[in-house]
């Protein structure tokens, strides 16, 4: 059997496939397993898994429509499933499933925008349900495509190697830390697609923070995103009177997860790094404001969610729409105004754990 994984979503969907993925790959061990990605750090997670036999890497956000559809066309009828990972709730992502001819392609039904985003191009579809984890509904669409039953809920997987090893001691070492000192992981960025910036607390609120576990826990923090997140992470730093706070700068994903997994807690933003840290079995404070925690909170790691629970959250579920707040009194009041204190006691609990 030939089976291709859509993973054209970012980092933390890919991870969040990964449990679906070993389930089928034990089911069917004889099974050829392609995916088709579009992020650089999607096509570096899978590869490191070592299920696939090839990945198939192209920018469609920048390439001409012409070159992108000549790409899919080169793949068609090659396949005998598709998978379009969860969530994918977009007509282009059900187009190219389609275009690529495999008679079985298996997808999740949406509760909102489903017939619009061309939906019902799929074959073989579960009905969205938001009481689930992305997680478990990987898992049940697998099961529906290849009419099986998995028995387990495997942990995200993303395997870090002997380099990925050496440039965390490496990090450690050039700043005098030893393995007794208290290392706290903060990511303040977040996805910037669709407005999902406002799901970002405050760059101002992570450098209170900071200061409080420093002064009051002697931790060292350590801030972490990528290069397009570096003004962030400077202003957040800039803010913060100590010499016990470091900016991370990686080379890749994978020396970002092994320094990580160094770290006692891990304080984020809803964004992939929430699931690397979840990856690598982080205790996580996962702070999070207008998303449906039902879908993301990190799998399989012990973790809180640091939020307001306001009557109107959570507001945004699995649609092509842009982030939006209904409130007429301050908007994303659920991130705006989640306190310090509120996120400096979620940490508490487990330092003291």
């Amino acid at each position: 059997m030939k089976i291709l994984v859509i993973a054209l979503s970012g980092i933390g969907d890919a991870l969040m496939f990964t449990p679906a993925l070993q389930l089928i790959k034990k089911q069917f061990p004889d099974s050829s397993i392609d995916a088709i990605v579009m992020y650089k750090g999607v096509k570096d997670i899978f590869s490191r898994t070592a299920l696939f036999n090839q990945i198939h890497y192209h920018d469609f956000l920048n390439s001409s429509k012409f070159s992108s559809l000549k790409f899919v066309l080169s793949l068609r009828k090659k396949f005998d499933a598709t998978i379009n990972v969860y969530p994918s709730n977009r007509k282009e992502y059900n187009i190219i499933s389609f275009l690529l001819g495999a008679k079985k392609r298996g997808a999740v039904k949406y509760l909102r925008s489903d017939f619009i985003n061309l939906g019902f191009l799929n074959t073989h579809i579960v009905q969205e349900n938001d009481s689930l984890h992305n997680v478990e509904e990987n898992i049940r669409m697998s099961e529906k495509l290849f009419s099986t039953t998995f028995d387990s809920s495997p942990d995200l997987l993303f395997n870090i190697n002997l380099d990925d090893k050496l440039f965390a001691e490496k990090f450690l070492t050039e700043r005098n830390i030893v393995s007794t000192d208290l290392l706290i992981g903060f990511h303040p960025g977040c996805s910037t697609l669709k407005n999902h910036t406002k799901r970002r607390w405050e760059p101002e609120k992570f450098s209170q923070l900071a200061q409080k576990l420093i002064d009051e826990k002697n931790a060292n923090i350590f801030v972490f995103g990528g290069p397009e997140e570096a003004e962030l992470k400077a202003e957040l730093i800039s803010k913060v009177n100590s010499d016990k706070i470091f900016s991370v700068e990686s080379r890749n994903l994978g020396e970002s997860a092994a320094l990580i997994k160094k770290c006692r807690l891990f304080i984020t933003n809803d964004s992939s790094l929430m699931h690397v840290a979840a990856s690598m079995k982080v205790k996580t404070v996962a702070i999070i404001g207008p998303t449906n925690t039902n879908y993301i909170s990190p799998w399989n790691t012990v973790h809180t969610i640091a939020s307001l629970n306001l009557e109107c959250s959570p507001c945004f579920f699995y649609s092509p729409k842009p982030l939006s707040c209904s409130r007429t009194d301050v908007e994303f009041k659920c991130i705006k105004e989640l306190d310090v204190n509120i996120v400096f006691e979620s940490a508490e609990k487990f330092l003291r754990g």
